[in-house]
Parts: structure tokens; sequence; C-alpha cells
């Protein structure tokens, strides 16, 4: 989609429709060149309480004669005093959505915030392009529908420019989250380990990124033992992408984004129940967002140099799959014996991790959607972070809290550790029902040096989404691909 900023008069641009945010408690003297165009209409539809400005509400108007465009649509703000950047974003969502159901492929958005121009635009931007996403991708179409095209946001003279900076950003971004999306919905039919390695090569064609997919010979070559041996029991060969973005010039990375990518996870031998299973495509969603999150960085373009690693396996159950009480050796040399083969995520995620330290890296942080434990602890609105040392984590949570993307922060304490204790190799993969998610994220801190500074983020609660909202379909959420961008541009300021 094509997003840009004009001060030009609403009445006069060259758009289909308008869409307006009005909050609640508004009267028509507050809205009177949009009452106007309206011929009045939208005046009464106040007073008689059919519009209220309640946040999401939607309403249609049709605009006077001699209006450039065709129709008004009116979404709710909320209080005016609780209007933030996400509900910017989310009620950009909101306009564009609706905007698109009705065919309508030119439109124009007047947030009417006192925001900061440049967030407030970005964040719209942002909704704008996700808003319209659509996830029948596969579907026969009886008709052809349009979507939404080109949204021009107005802004006043004073703030246009810093409006325009903003629109052009917040398109990047949500472009890269529908990309994130997009891959992490796709079928696992459809994206095996050797496709999304694909995808990721044309991802870096498109925006000049450096790419290296590494194969199952290489792997071995490597040493890289806990992504061969999740991979076993599939036909599908395994992948290691890695992406880089050289933004300050040749060097070691500044930054490493290691996103877990399981194209389809069945569990294995310890397979998991038939119900629900066909949401595991969406196993893939940390590494989806990885590389969606490099795609971005590369376009904005930040002094910073920023690697994405993406360890790419299929989980299946063979005659050939790896079994409860096997020993798998790590890329760093050291033993895991697998007690849970559903627990594989956390596997390909040390061999990751210690090819980004190989690559020089002391600045990371995983993404995964690692463990059904955190949907216990935090639902789906925030994503869990764990770590080290504390002013890292610091660093990634006040990046998502910037970017719209909620964490909160869990122990990691060493006692912790105990549970992952094997009498036969270095670790075990698994720790119990107990704190589930601090042990995963523990297991993985075992493949981190000393002198590295690591965040490990589980989002298996907010990288998918079960039900449509007003602002997002079903599916995939794109999931931490805004935080990802985020960090890259606060460490390169």
């Amino acid at each position: 989609m094509k997003v840009t900023a004009s001060s030009e008069s609403l009445g006069t641009l060259d758009v289909d429709a308008i869409a307006v945010v009005v909050y609640e408690g508004e009267q028509a003297g507050d809205l009177v060149s949009i009452d106007e165009m309206t011929g009045g209409l939208v005046g009464q539809l106040l007073e008689l309480g059919e519009i209220e400005g309640k946040l999401h509400e939607v309403t249609s108007v049709p605009l006077a004669d001699g209006a450039a465009a065709g129709r008004l649509i009116v979404v709710g703000g909320g209080k005016r005093d609780e209007f933030d950047l996400v509900k910017a974003r989310n009620v950009a969502g909101v306009a564009a959505r609706q905007l698109s159901k009705r065919n309508i492929t030119r439109a124009a958005l007047w947030l009417r915030s006192e925001l900061d121009a440049g967030g407030a635009c970005q964040f719209a931007a942002e909704g704008a392009v996700i808003g319209p996403f659509d996830l029948g991708t596969y579907k026969k179409k009886e008709n052809e529908s349009r979507s939404l095209e080109e949204l021009t946001v107005h802004e006043s003279d004073e703030r246009v420019e810093d409006a325009r900076a903003g629109v052009e950003r917040g398109a990047i971004i949500g472009e890269a989250v529908n990309l994130a999306r997009r891959l992490a919905n796709e079928p696992g039919n459809l994206l095996p380990p050797r496709v999304l390695a694909d995808e990721a090569v044309k991802v870096a064609g498109r925006y000049g990124l450096h790419v290296e997919v590494l194969d199952e010979s290489q792997l071995a070559d490597m040493g890289a033992g806990l992504i061969l041996g999740v991979s076993l029991g599939s036909a599908e060969p395994p992948r290691m992408i890695v992406l880089t973005h050289n933004g300050r010039g040749e060097g070691p990375p500044d930054l490493a984004l290691v996103g877990k990518a399981v194209t389809f996870d069945t569990g294995g031998i310890s397979i998991k129940p038939s119900r629900g299973m066909e949401e595991m495509k969406m196993d893939m969603s940390g590494g989806a967002a990885t590389i969606a999150a490099m795609s971005a960085i590369a376009q904005l373009n930040p002094k910073i140099n920023v690697i994405g690693v993406v360890p790419a396996v299929e989980n299946m159950p063979s005659d050939r799959a790896i079994r409860p009480g096997d020993v798998l050796t790590a890329m760093n040399g050291k033993t895991v014996e697998v007690l849970n083969t559903d627990a594989e995520g956390r596997l390909i995620l040390g061999d990751a991790v210690v090819h980004a330290q190989k690559l020089g890296a002391k600045r990371i942080v995983d993404a995964a959607t690692l463990t059904g434990a955190v949907i216990i602890a935090l639902g789906n609105h925030n994503s869990a972070v764990l770590g080290g040392p504390q002013e890292w984590v610091d660093q990634v949570m006040a990046s998502g809290r910037k970017a719209g993307d909620r964490v909160w922060q869990l122990p990691i304490d060493e006692e912790y550790g105990e549970q992952l204790k094997s009498p036969i190799a270095d670790m075990s993969n698994v720790g119990g029902r107990a704190a589930g998610t601090i042990t995963g994220a523990y297991f993985i801190k075992n493949f981190i040096e000393d002198d590295v500074s690591w965040a490990h983020l589980d989002i298996a609660g907010t990288a998918w989404t079960e039900g449509e909202s007003a602002y997002l379909t079903k599916g995939a959420t794109g999931v931490p691909t805004r935080n990802f961008v985020q960090l890259a541009l606060d460490l390169a300021e």
C-alpha cells in the first residue's frame, strides 16, 4: 500500500472516501468542517447518539453533493485523553479494513490527534497497512474484490513534514509485519525449510541484504547436532538462514536477531494431541519475524550491523526420528538428553545462538513460540522476556514498549537450571511442568557465553490470534517484528 501525508484540504483531496476519527463526548461544533461536508448529517447523528465515538465504533455517512469524495467513514477513537500511539495504529487498522470491505482503493485518514505527528502517523501507517491483510490466500474468489491501495494521512501545515517522515517509516514496518504474517500463515506443505530459505533469499535480493543458506551437509560439518537431530524425522532437510545488514560497514554484528522456525511441529515421537495441531504451521513465527524485521531494517538503513539467524526444521515422527532418551551434541560440544521431542524449539535455538556468537555477536535477542506455559502465565497480550544482564533486558523491553509490542519480564535465577540436570548428559531439554517458560529459556541460556548480552522472547501467546478483532484478522500477528526493528533503530542512535 502507498501511504502519504498531506496538508491539503480534505474536501479537495482526490480520493474515493474519507475516514475521520471522532472521540467520545464530541459535538457538531468540534467537527465543523466534517459536518459541513455531510450537509449537517454528522451533527445530527451525534445529537441522536448514533455516533458516540466509542473505540472502534464505525459509522458510514454519505457526503454532500459537490464533495470530491463520495463517502465518509467515522471511526471511534474512545476517550481523547486515553488515545495513544497503539490506539492510533488500531483505529487506522479499523478504518483501512472497513474501507477495503467497501472496495475503496483510494482514501484519506484524519486522526484529529494531539499526539506527536511523526509517531502518530507512523503508527497509523502501520495500522493502515496491517488492517486489510487477507488471510484467505487459497480461497477461490467468485467476485474479485479490491483492497485499499492508497491512503493519504491528513495533517496541518505545521505538522505535515513530521507526518511524512512518520508514514514512510510506518508503511515499511507495516509491510514487514505483513510479510511475517504471510509466512507464518503458510501451510506446512507449502513452506518447508528449503522454501522458507528461498523466501529469505528473495527478501535479501529485494532489499540488498547479504544472505547465506546452510544446508544439512554444511550443518553437519559445523557440528550442529541439535538442528540435525530435530530434523531427522522429516523427509524435509533442515536449513540455517543468515541475513546480514552492514549499516556501518564491515565488521562484527552489533545485534543478532535469532528466530525459531519449525515450519510444522507434530511434536515428533512425543506427538501432540490432534486437536489444534493444524495451527502448528505457525511454529516458525519467530523465524518469520526475523526475516521480516531484516527486510525493514535494510530499508530504514540504521547505521548498525545486524544479523538475522533462522534455524529452520520440520519436526515429524518416523522411524528415523529422535526418541525420548536420545543424546544429541550441540555445535559447541555440549550434550543434551532429549526427554521430550516436542521441546524441539529450544534445541534448534541452542545451535543458532552458538552460530550467532561464532559470527561475533555480543548482543542477541531470540524469539520463539516456545512454551504453552507462557500462555498460562501471561495470556495473549504480553510476550515473556527473560535474559541478562538486566540493562540489556531493559533495552529490549523499552524498544518493545516504544514499538507497541508489549513484553513482561520473568525471572531466570540459577536455581531454575537445577531442573534441567541430566544423569547422562550436560543437560536435559525439559525440566518438568513447573516454571516451563523459565526452564525453556534457561536451556537456551546454557549456550550463551558469559560476555554476551542475551534476551529471549517467548511469543507463544502473542504470535497468533484465534479470533478476528476490529483491526486484525485471525491468524499470525507478526509479533515481534516491530520490537526487532525498533531495537535496531534504538541501538543505532
